[in-house]
């Protein structure tokens, strides 16, 4: 018997979705689709509020906003906890393992149904740290996923931002490695990519 799987790539719809998340203080529904067309959205999947790593990536994610607006790009960090567990998570203080002042929603996974869609859940009920970049037409174009314990780079996820959006406003080009804006690039033409390493 044939069973079709459904995987996740680079290149196909990333699954919608409609939830509850909070932002400053204040619960509302949230649908991954509202922005097709308006922006990219980075996804961070994290195992649960109060978890050692994960308060250390959001407020660094959190302090660094202005960066990410400038691309174009919102933000939403999901966990499997509800959104009242939510709401204590951003109203404790940092010093106390909390994310006051957070600059961008939480999302509650309560029912596990957006984690199970990504393929983050793991055998505890919880998420693997998964990252996901979706462009404005709604396809991934890049996802990672992290050992538990192992936090995650802001400036690389911004490098990897950047790279995706030049490639895609700039057809028939390509990011060498370490690429970074202003760097020499590469053509996506492999006679046309010698010229990248004569130089």
């Amino acid at each position: 018997m044939l069973f079709m799987i459904n995987l996740l790539q680079v290149g196909k719809i990333a699954p919608n979705f409609l939830t509850v998340g909070i932002y400053k203080k204040q619960l509302g529904k949230i649908r991954l689709s509202d922005y097709r067309g308006k922006k990219y959205v980075i996804l961070v999947f994290y195992p649960a509020n109060f978890t050692p790593v994960s308060p250390t990536e959001l407020i660094a994610l959190s302090d660094r906003i202005s960066e990410f607006r400038k691309l174009s790009t919102q933000i939403l960090a999901i966990s499997v906890d509800s959104p009242f567990s939510h709401l204590q998570f951003l109203i404790a203080n940092r010093n106390e393992g909390g994310v006051k002042n957070l600059t961008y929603p939480l999302v509650s996974d309560l029912t596990q149904t957006i984690t199970r869609d990504y393929k983050l859940l793991n055998d505890d009920g919880f998420a693997f740290p998964g990252l996901f970049i979706i462009d404005k037409e709604g396809i991934i174009q890049y996802y990672t996923v992290n050992n538990l314990l192992c936090g995650r780079s802001i400036n690389e996820l911004l490098r990897i931002l950047k790279s995706i959006q030049y490639v895609k406003n700039n057809p028939g080009q390509a990011c060498p490695v370490d690429w970074k804006v202003g760097d020499k690039i590469l053509y996506s033409h492999p006679l046309k990519s010698r010229y990248y390493f004569k130089n």
